[in-house]
């Protein structure tokens, strides 16, 4: 964003017009701080920093003055010199900023108080809503109503099936039950944990009034309804609409001019699970069954079928779903194994390939559904072949291929075991936390996610992993290293911006984001989670990724990390509807500290 760029300049070299930049630089989470939490911002300078820093609030008054202390871990890049500033005695509710005593050098503004985030589970379901397809309450229109037309069904090939509904998957317009079934999972466990952290602003369809109903489950139930549509038979599933022959430029969701074969604007291709490779061109996926799609569907139509028969009260619907989550958990065990994500015209899919923690937390759900007790006997099974199986002690890992990122079924079947149980539970989740922290410890931001495509998406679920460990053993011991993650993905990283577009609203956040909605209309959209920080690597890699504008944070990447602000890098600036779903719980665990 260049309108705030020059504010984390320092006075001096604003006025002597420095092309290269010397700091000091000051990162601070932007959107705030809960008033007893851990609080500390990271200077860094290519130069040795010896000023002190204060701690100013809006009226001008000096709250604290700061000593900076140098961080024992390796810097960052270019620079030299880091140091943080802790100010976790400051607990008087207000907004703030943090200047450099001789350099005037200052952070932008943030706040203290235990209503910081408050509202910002709503801001994540705007998101989430401008991502419909069927009826866009963002922009008030239908679109891809001939989805689809079948491929690998058990019909022939080209057969029309009702698949509208859903959401687009991320910039595109493509719709994957992979993320799909995620993010209504994950918001319905979000309710189920926070209730009191949503609110009811509009209704099932997205308009602006309330209906009665959270609106996290107005959303949640997007999601049901189009995976009800994609399960027409207990022996079929669809789990993808559309391929990469989507990517054919910026297009408005009503005009879509990809072309599967029917013509521009029209029938996309629907490809049933089959268990086996798929692929209509040249790429073709690797498969060995169906159970992660089958496992995680399975639990939010169970996790859905309790909430709408105790919360709102609708037992038709909770049966529907109810029948549907069996069966689809049913077909699931017929075909252990993972389905991936089909790609046309180039080699990027969703590579997941585990499968056991998906069936875990069917079992798991369906067993708090039912009492059935054969379903907590296999959620024990599986949970044990899911064990610690993940990307978190990895330096690179495939594009998706452990997901979801965090398993929730381990925490949906703790309370349902006994405590030898719940122990090796809660080893599994504490196993991952600590493979972070030791790779945390080798940089001055404390951040131990490695920088793969879509590394916002593992952290914001790193996080959710360590507040889940932490309710299931009342361990605190990592709470200051879970702010610190989230503080990243608020500005205290190297480029000083959140990664959440609009969030803060006066702040640094991504506003040229890799979607048609801002390439076309110049409108942004608040609450999305963009892809984060790829590895240098990766970025200089990718087909198709191009620089539109010169890069305003050039003078703070690195030969090894980069993040751009920029329409053209799909890798980095691309907000994505799981990412959003995905931080969900997060989001609502802070806010409901307000509500406590």
């Amino acid at each position: 964003m260049k309108r705030l760029f020059f504010l984390f300049l320092s006075l001096g070299q604003i006025l002597m017009g420095s092309e290269t930049p010397q700091g000091p630089f000051i990162r601070i989470n932007q959107l705030g701080y809960l008033s007893e939490e851990h609080k500390k911002a990271i200077v860094f300078s290519h130069d040795r920093v010896s000023e002190a820093f204060q701690l100013i609030n809006d009226k001008g008054k000096v709250v604290a003055t700061l000593r900076p202390k140098p961080s024992k871990q390796e810097g960052w890049g270019r620079f030299k010199n880091y140091y943080e500033l802790n100010f976790s005695h400051v607990t008087i509710n207000g907004t703030y900023f943090i200047q450099g005593k001789k350099t005037r050098s200052r952070s932008g503004l943030f706040k203290i108080g235990n209503d910081v985030y408050g509202q910002k589970p709503e801001v994540l379901l705007e998101f989430m809503r401008q991502q419909r397809c069927g009826y866009n309450p963002y922009f008030d229109m239908v679109c891809h109503q001939r989805d689809g037309r079948s491929a690998y069904g058990p019909m022939p090939d080209g057969t029309f099936v009702n698949a509208s509904g859903g959401w687009h998957d991320a910039g595109d317009q493509l719709k994957y039950l992979i993320t799909g079934s995620y993010a209504t999972a994950h918001m319905l466990m979000a309710y189920e944990l926070y209730p009191t952290a949503f609110e009811d602003r509009v209704n099932a369809l997205g308009q602006p009034g309330p209906n009665g109903i959270a609106d996290v489950l107005d959303e949640a139930k997007w999601g049901l309804d189009w995976i009800l549509k994609l399960h027409p038979g207990s022996d079929q599933l669809i789990h993808q609409i559309a391929d990469d022959r989507d990517h054919i430029g910026w297009k408005m969701p009503d005009e879509d001019k990809s072309d599967y074969g029917w013509g521009q604007n029209s029938y996309r291709v629907a490809y049933f699970t089959t268990g086996t490779p798929q692929g209509l061109n040249k790429y073709k996926s690797e498969a060995s069954g169906v159970s992660n799609l089958a496992g995680r569907s399975a639990a939010a139509l169970a996790l859905a079928a309790r909430i709408w028969l105790r919360d709102v009260k609708d037992s038709v619907f909770a049966q529907n779903c109810l029948a549907a989550a069996k069966s689809l958990y049913k077909l699931g065990k017929e075909k252990e194994g993972f389905q991936q994500g089909n790609s046309y015209g180039a080699p990027y899919r969703y590579s997941e390939k585990t499968w056991a923690d998906d069936m875990e937390w069917g079992a798991a759900e369906l067993y708090k559904s039912t009492g059935n007790s054969s379903y907590l006997r296999e959620a024990k099974e599986y949970a044990l072949k899911a064990n610690t199986v993940s990307w978190t002690p990895m330096d690179s890992v495939g594009h998706y291929e452990y997901y979801p990122f965090v398993n929730l079924g381990h925490f949906a079947l703790f309370d349902e075991v006994d405590d030898d149980f719940k122990n090796t539970l809660a080893a599994y989740y504490k196993s991952g936390l600590e493979d972070n922290l030791k790779r945390a410890s080798k940089n001055a931001y404390n951040i131990g996610v490695p920088f793969i495509w879509c590394s916002n998406n593992l952290l914001s679920s790193l996080i959710t992993q360590g507040i889940l460990y932490e309710k299931m053993t009342g361990d605190k011991s990592y709470r200051s290293f879970l702010v610190e993650q989230r503080d990243w993905l608020f500005g205290r990283n190297p480029w000083g911006t959140s990664m959440f577009t609009k969030i803060p609203e006066n702040g640094e956040y991504p506003v040229d984001v890799h979607t048609s909605t801002w390439a076309l209309t110049k409108k942004e959209v608040a609450g999305g989670l963009v892809d984060g920080p790829v590895y240098a690597s990766i970025f200089n890699s990718l087909k198709g990724l191009r620089m539109d504008d010169p890069d305003e944070f050039e003078a703070f990447q690195n030969k090894f990390v980069v993040y751009h602000d920029d329409v053209g890098d799909y890798s980095t600036n691309e907000p994505t509807m799981d990412g959003t779903a995905g931080s969900i719980i997060m989001m609502a665990h802070w806010a409901a500290q307000n509500k406590n």
